[in-house]
């Protein structure tokens, strides 16, 4: 009797879905990218990613034409990027914002149409994992050098999957993600079919379909409780060759949004003051003296290489607080174009070494095809005119080897991958993110930060103006942390490491891997629709052919 209902209830299920299925195909990936939304922080959700890429990959998945796989995973791009970037547009109105969404729900429309060619592979769950990691590095790679938001791995910091950052980086975290959720669709294949077999349609029952199943579940159940397995090998908070005490400063802006560098010495005062505010709590005994300090990006936007008060309040407050502080600063070069750059400023002997911000962000720090894009958005001409730096991403200060990572260029695997082949021992990501008022947009990067941290093994510090601020450990652990728009100083001992975890030595092998494979898969599935349709032609012209009897 429960056999006979459950077969009924199947084919009501199967005759509903097949009257409809644009539309349920179509409100099943803006389904998945709304999930993909979900797993991203401030939301602790991190599981909701693979559930997202195995909804996505059912609806992409199908014999139908390539075009509806590009199709739906636009939608489902749509559905996850529109959510996750409103910052962009915060105060330069929706274009800008869902320009962007638009050309990133591109790249999903990609994996979409790839997913829908490899699915005809055997072992398909991997080769739609291969997929996934090969769109990510065309998206974080071109045009105008990439936009990496929005990568799976970002949202993963408070994930199981997060370890894995250790052997493969944010790609290996991705590709893990993406293979559970392809795995999971497989399996929900599997088990669809052997319900259609229970209703009398249909469907193999074999033993390599009963292994199939197996094979499914041992990959679903692998993946995530490999980077469990995995957490007890990351280092501890104190793990290192020495320890030093660094104090990161949030002085907080005068406001929120595109005009707070319009109260410049504003900024600047307020990170000096809350600067010797830290050294009279030293000085008190109320807190430890730190050996380094660093201040985020856009702490001073007058060039102290130019303005002589500006260096005075910043060598006073080196001078009181006894450390050289790591100073972002907006300096002017001879051609009035202008760097990101961070300064070592050791008190009365001034600047020292420096890093200028090499990855710059288009249609803000700069304004690629400056003529064309003014024509659709007044807030265009307000792009900077900055221009990339070179170098290997690490200061030195006080013997110690920083690597540094300057706002949006912590998105970009590249950038700490230099400084940790010039002997980082530790991290930092100076940043401004007043500028996208009090949005996601902060905690997201953070997520990006925690992935490095464990990726390279380094203790990392974010200082940020106007929040969060953090002190990350090398196993992606929040030591401490600020709220938004106050002034903070946080000060904490972090080791200092000189090991390198093996996704630091093999760099961008898994990922280049990864496109590699997919290329090749996607020419072999060429080469075998080519041959079919070949054969079937043929069969039609012999059939033609036969004499009528």
């Amino acid at each position: 009797m429960n056999r006979e209902w459950g077969a009924a209830r199947w084919r009501q299920i199967t005759t509903a879905i097949g009257r409809h299925p644009v539309l349920l195909r179509s409100v099943a990936a803006v389904l998945a990218g709304l999930l993909l939304f979900g797993s991203f922080p401030p939301r602790p959700w991190w599981f909701l990613a693979p559930l997202g890429i195995a909804v996505l990959t059912l609806t992409v998945r199908g014999s139908g034409k390539l075009r509806g796989g590009f199709g739906y995973g636009f939608l489902a791009g749509l559905g996850f990027f529109i959510p996750l970037l409103p910052w962009t547009g915060i105060y330069v109105g929706p274009v800008p914002w869902l320009a962007l969404s638009t050309v990133c729900a591109v790249y999903i429309g990609l994996f979409g149409l790839l997913a829908r060619l490899l699915c005809t592979l055997p072992a398909w769950p991997l080769w739609v994992a291969l997929a996934w990691t090969t769109t990510e590095w065309i998206r974080s790679s071109f045009p105008f050098g990439g936009f990496p938001w929005g990568r799976l791995a970002f949202g993963q910091a408070d994930g199981w999957y997060l370890p894995l950052a250790m052997l493969g980086g944010a790609p290996l975290i991705g590709f893990a993600v993406a293979l559970t959720g392809a795995a999971a669709a497989a399996l929900v294949l599997r088990v669809r079919s052997r319900m259609a077999a229970g209703a009398g349609v249909d469907a193999p029952r074999d033993t390599a379909s009963r292994l199939g199943i197996v094979a499914v579940a041992v990959t679903l159940a692998i993946m995530p409780f490999a980077g469990v397995i995995l957490r007890s090998a990351l280092p501890g908070p104190e793990d290192g060759d020495r320890m030093i005490t660094v104090a990161a400063i949030q002085g907080s802006v005068p406001r929120l949004g595109l005009d707070f560098n319009a109260q410049r010495r504003a900024v600047l005062d307020n990170h000096v003051r809350r600067t010797e505010e830290l050294a009279r709590a030293v000085a008190e005994g109320q807190s430890r003296k730190p050996d380094i300090v660093i201040w985020p990006e856009n702490s001073s936007d007058i060039d102290p290489l130019r303005n002589s008060d500006a260096a005075a309040l910043i060598t006073e407050a080196s001078d009181r607080i006894g450390a050289p502080i790591l100073v972002g600063a907006v300096l002017v070069n001879a051609d009035r174009t202008t760097t990101n750059s961070v300064i070592v400023w050791n008190g009365a002997a001034g600047p020292g070494e420096r890093h200028d911000k090499k990855i710059i962000q288009p249609f803000g720090e700069y304004l690629p095809m400056r003529g064309f894009f003014r024509q659709f958005s007044e807030y265009a001409d307000r792009a900077g005119y900055f221009v990339p730096g070179n170098g290997d991403g690490v200061v030195r200060a006080e013997g110690v080897d920083i690597g540094v990572a300057t706002c949006y260029e912590v998105a970009f695997d590249r950038a700490f991958r230099d400084s940790m082949h010039a002997g980082a021992q530790l991290l930092t990501v100076p940043t401004n993110n007043a500028t996208f008022g009090d949005s996601e947009m902060t905690y997201q990067q953070l997520a990006m930060s925690r992935v490095r941290a464990v990726e390279h093994g380094r203790a990392l510090v974010v200082a940020a103006t106007s929040g969060v601020s953090a002190i990350v450990g090398a196993d992606g652990a929040v030591r401490q942390e600020t709220p938004k728009f106050v002034p903070a100083a946080l000060v904490a001992d972090l080791p200092l490491r000189s090991s390198t975890t093996l996704s630091t030595r093999i760099g961008p092998a898994p990922e280049l891997l990864s496109v590699i494979l997919t290329a090749a898969a996607v020419v072999v599935v060429a080469i075998r629709r080519r041959t079919s349709r070949g054969k079937r032609s043929t069969d039609e012209d012999a059939t033609i052919d036969q004499p009528v009897g």
